[in-house]
C-alpha cells in the first residue's frame, strides 16, 4: 500500500481538478422530486368494481344457503346413505362368498352354474335399480328395505342350492342300515 499511498500523494492536484457542481447536482435532484405523480384511485374506490364485488359476495351467500337447505340432503338421507353403505358391505361379502362357493361345487353341472348365476344377475340387476331409486331420494325407508330384501332373496337362493347338493350327498352315501 505504500506505493499506492505514494501514489496518490504525488499526483493529488490531478484527483482535485475535477469537482463536481454541487449546484447542478441539487437541481437534478429537486426536479426529479417534484414531478407531479399520477391520480391513482384504488381499485376499490370504483363504483363498477364495488357493485360488481356486491352481486358476487350475494350471490356465493345465497348459493351456500340453497345448497345447505336443498342440496346438500338432510341428515336422515346421509344416515340412510351410511346404513346402505354399511348393509351393501355386510351383504356383498357374503354374496360374493356363497357365489364363490356355487362356482366351484363340483357337484353342479356346467349347465346349472350358468342357469343359476343367470338369476342371481337378474337380481343384480334389479338392485342396480334399487340403488339408483335409492340415489333419487325416493321413499329411502321403503327402498332400503327391498334392497335389503334384494340380498336376503339371493342368499336364500344360494343356501337352498347347497343344502340340496348335501343332501343329495347324503342321500347317495346312506346306505340305509334296516333294523
Amino acid at each position: 500500500m505504500d506505493n499506492f499511498e505514494k501514489h496518490i500523494r504525488e499526483n493529488a492536484a490531478q484527483f482535485d481538478e475535477h469537482k463536481a457542481d454541487q449546484a447542478k447536482l441539487w437541481a437534478n435532484i429537486a426536479a426529479a422530486l417534484k414531478k407531479p405523480e399520477p391520480k391513482v384511485i384504488p381499485l376499490w374506490k370504483r363504483p363498477m368494481l364495488r357493485v360488481a364485488a356486491s352481486l358476487v359476495l350475494l350471490l356465493g351467500i345465497a348459493s351456500f344457503i340453497g345448497l345447505s337447505i336443498y342440496g346438500g340432503g338432510s341428515a336422515e338421507t346421509q344416515y340412510v346413505s351410511k346404513e346402505l353403505l354399511d348393509i351393501d358391505r355386510h351383504y356383498q361379502g357374503l354374496v360374493s362368498y356363497q357365489v364363490q362357493l356355487v362356482r366351484n361345487n363340483p357337484d353342479l353341472t356346467e349347465e346349472d352354474k350358468a342357469e343359476f348365476l343367470s338369476f342371481m344377475d337378474e337380481l343384480d340387476a334389479e338392485y342396480e335399480t334399487l340403488r339408483e331409486e335409492m340415489r333419487k331420494n325416493l321413499d329411502n325407508e321403503r327402498v332400503l328395505e327391498a334392497i335389503v330384501a334384494n340380498y336376503k332373496k339371493r342368499i336364500e337362493l344360494i343356501e337352498n342350492l347347497l343344502h340340496q347338493i348335501n343332501d343329495s350327498k347324503k342321500t347317495d352315501e346312506d346306505y340305509g342300515y334296516t333294523l
